[in-house]
């Protein structure tokens, strides 16, 4: 049987809340903007006044390294690998010296892209970056 009690916690409900055409996911309000990729007009700008330093750094802001969206990674792929081959080979070795660990890696992981799905010359000039990548390793470690 049912138990009549005197309590009116039931009453505090807003029913309102749960209406439909009010709903709205908490985890899209959460989570922080997703990174968008670098600024391809600014990395074609400075790779136009001849500044291939700031363009690879311009390049490499706000990556897109845990995204879920491929469209943003695959434009961000074309934008590095523009700035990589920009370079001429004696000033890759200068670039590579500005990163920090983590800027190798990052790197690292786009010319292994880079090498997935090559363009004319890419893969020589990757190749390059590499060599300048491992140099500097074995020259300056870092732990």
């Amino acid at each position: 049987m049912a138990k009549n009690t005197l309590s009116s916690r039931f009453r505090k409900v807003d029913i309102d809340e749960y209406d439909e055409n009010k709903f709205v996911d908490d985890q899209l309000q959460e989570e922080p903007a997703e990174p968008q990729g670098p600024d391809e007009g600014e990395v074609d700008s400075l790779i136009r006044q001849g500044d291939l330093v700031r363009a690879f750094h311009a390049a490499f802001r706000n990556s897109p390294v845990n995204s879920k969206n491929q469209l943003v990674k695959e434009r961000t792929q074309a934008v590095v690998l523009k700035v990589l081959t920009s370079f001429k080979s004696n000033e890759i070795e200068q670039a590579v010296k500005t990163l920090d660990r983590n800027g190798i890696d990052l790197l690292m992981k786009y010319i292994y892209k880079g090498f997935e799905k090559p363009t004319e010359n890419s893969s020589a000039i990757l190749l390059q970056w590499h060599e300048k990548i491992n140099r500097r390793n074995h020259l300056s470690p870092e732990t």
